[in-house]
């Protein structure tokens, strides 16, 4: 099978034929480039997706990522990274050994086949020049043979005719003779230039023309072999990266089931968990009696008396003071947290305090290791003073050193704060009694044996018993003088304590569990009810803590909080 033999008459076709391989070819790498263009803008997108939902470092979104499911989700996030690695190697693999490599294949085709039609088009023109001669050649003898048959017609004529000279016959059969001689020569250059293009023309289609068709041939075929293993090659560039994608995709299942809904669920009660008990009953109030809208002295002591021990306070706490205590109540409320987190519940605050620690420490530990680096380095300068002046790092020494002191005793104060707060945290002490159900048969419990863990401030939040001493004792101002002569607020109702409630900070008011008080500022809408006990004695309650009965003339009716 020879384009050469079979094919020697189609020189056009084949021309146009090759072309059309190229072209094909060119098609072929224009593909390969446009997919290799997706594939590095797909790994671009997926790697701008894997980054949009990467938590941001120091925010709350890192906290979240402590759950096994977000854990799994983060780990998904990096998968994805590297699966988009994957087809990013796809398409420089695709573009260096497929796209490149065949543009130069195609120039040198092109060259190639250039060469070839060209030696094809050389053979043709000279055997179409061979042609023109032998055409050329044939018509001078047919003229000559012509001319020839002419003269000796004439020259036969004139011997014929009587009235002919001598000289004119023997002129006419010269020219006769010439004429022939002359078509003899003209056959003779016809019969060569015949036989040389006959020769030529065997050699055209039975040498020249297949040799170059045959190299037209080859060229094709190797077109057609090179295009096969191009998309070979294109095949295994993607078979290349299906391991290391596999192994992606195991690390996005493996990750999913690392999953435990158990320990995210602990989390949660390790997050939230307040340490306080819930609530106890409620009491039933009877109705059916008629209800005192007012309470007496007398009444108040009595009911404080009645079975119930009785608080001492060491101090007084009045109206006068409430102007400063409202300031510091606005002063928490516009963000600011206590050194000591104790406005958070116990197991909040233990947290807190254990992270803060840990921070401290870390912190040390880095002060530490660049105290022994400068302690080195000015090792390094007094065995060699080129180096260096050793006492050019003494006040760094010193300054680091004065850090490490600092940070250690900030360790030191969120130790014994931490130490106080596991103290008191429910697991390890007695539990808040609040039940209401202790109303009857039961004492009260005293202030100095309540393990009260909490207390909520008059901004809502919660602050640590800062003592286990008996009695709470309120520190009076320097401003107590300012407000002696300042009129007591008058009483709008009444309320009673379901729990017993140690007011420790400034503004608020202790309370023992069944005690009767005086409502003479009911709740603002902040959780917080102002209570007097006696002219000396007022303060802030958190109103969860009371029953509060009101005046028809105040509110007309009573109200559970």
């Amino acid at each position: 099978m020879s384009w050469g033999i079979e094919l020697w008459d189609q020189f056009d076709n084949l021309e146009k034929h090759t072309q059309w391989g190229i072209d094909i070819l060119e098609k072929y790498i224009k593909f390969v480039k446009e997919r290799a263009e997706i594939e590095l803008s797909y790994a671009k997108q997926l790697r701008n997706l894997s980054k949009k939902y990467q938590p941001k470092k120091n925010s709350k979104e890192e906290e979240e990522y402590k759950y096994t499911s977000c854990q799994a989700f983060l780990s998904t996030l990096n998968e994805m990274n590297d699966y988009a690695g994957q087809h990013e190697v796809i398409s420089e693999n695709m573009t260096s050994q497929i796209t490149l490599d065949l543009a130069r294949y195609v120039q040198e085709l092109k060259q190639e086949r250039k060469s070839n039609f060209h030696d094809g088009r050389k053979a043709q023109q000279h055997i179409e020049t061979c042609w023109k001669q032998l055409e050329s050649s044939k018509r001078r003898f047919e003229r000559d043979c012509k001319e020839a048959d002419r003269a000796q017609q004439y020259f036969e004529k004139m011997d014929a005719d009587i009235n002919v000279t001598k000289a004119d016959v023997e002129k006419a059969r010269q020219q006769a003779q010439i004429r022939h001689q002359m078509a003899e020569d003209s056959k003779a250059d016809y019969s060569n230039t015949l036989q040389k293009f006959n020769q030529e023309q065997h050699e055209y289609y039975h040498t020249h023309i297949p040799g170059i068709f045959q190299k037209i041939q080859e060229m094709e075929e190797r077109r057609v072999l090179r295009l096969g293993e191009s998309m070979r090659t294109y095949a295994e560039v993607d078979r290349q990266v299906i391991p290391i994608v596999g192994k992606c995709l195991d690390g996005i299942v493996k990750a999913a089931e690392s999953i435990d809904q158990k320990s995210d669920s602990q989390l949660v009660i390790e997050a939230y968990k307040s340490g306080f008990e819930p609530p106890g009953d409620i009491e039933f109030e009877d109705y059916t009696q008629p209800m005192k809208r007012t309470v007496s002295e007398n009444s108040l002591s009595n009911s404080r008396g009645d079975g119930k021990p009785e608080l001492k306070f060491g101090g007084k706490s009045k109206g006068k003071l409430w102007p400063f205590i409202k300031k510091n109540k606005l002063s928490l409320k516009l963000g600011s947290t206590p050194e000591d987190f104790s406005n958070l519940p116990p197991e909040q605050r233990r947290k807190k305090l254990q992270q803060k620690v840990d921070e401290l420490n870390k912190e040390i530990q880095k002060e530490m290791d660049q105290r022994d680096a400068i302690t080195k380095m000015k090792d390094v300068y007094l065995k060699n003073p080129q180096m260096g002046d050793p006492a050019s790092l003494d006040h760094k020494l010193t300054e680091v050193s004065q850090n490490i002191d600092k940070l250690r005793l900030e360790v030191q104060k969120f130790e014994a704060w931490l130490a106080e707060v596991e103290g008191r945290l429910p697991a390890r002490n007695e539990q808040v009694r609040r039940q209401s159900g202790m109303y009857d048969g039961q004492p009260p419990p005293t202030v100095n044996t309540c393990a009260q863990d909490r207390e909520s401030s008059p901004d809502g939040s919660y602050t640590e018993e800062q003592s286990q001493e008996s009695e709470v004792k309120v520190l009076a101002t320097d401003f107590d003088d300012e407000f002696d002569d300042e009129e007591p607020l008058p009483a709008i109702g009444t309320c009673k304590a379901l729990y017993t409630f140690e007011g420790q900070n400034e503004g608020t008011i202790s309370v023992a569990e069944g005690e009767t008080l005086y409502v003479i500022e009911e709740d603002k809408g902040d959780g917080w009810t102002r209570i007097r006990r006696n002219e000396d004695e007022e303060g802030y309650v958190p109103t969860s803590y009371v029953e509060v009965y009101l005046d028809k003339n105040a509110k007309g009716a009573k109200t559970y909080i």
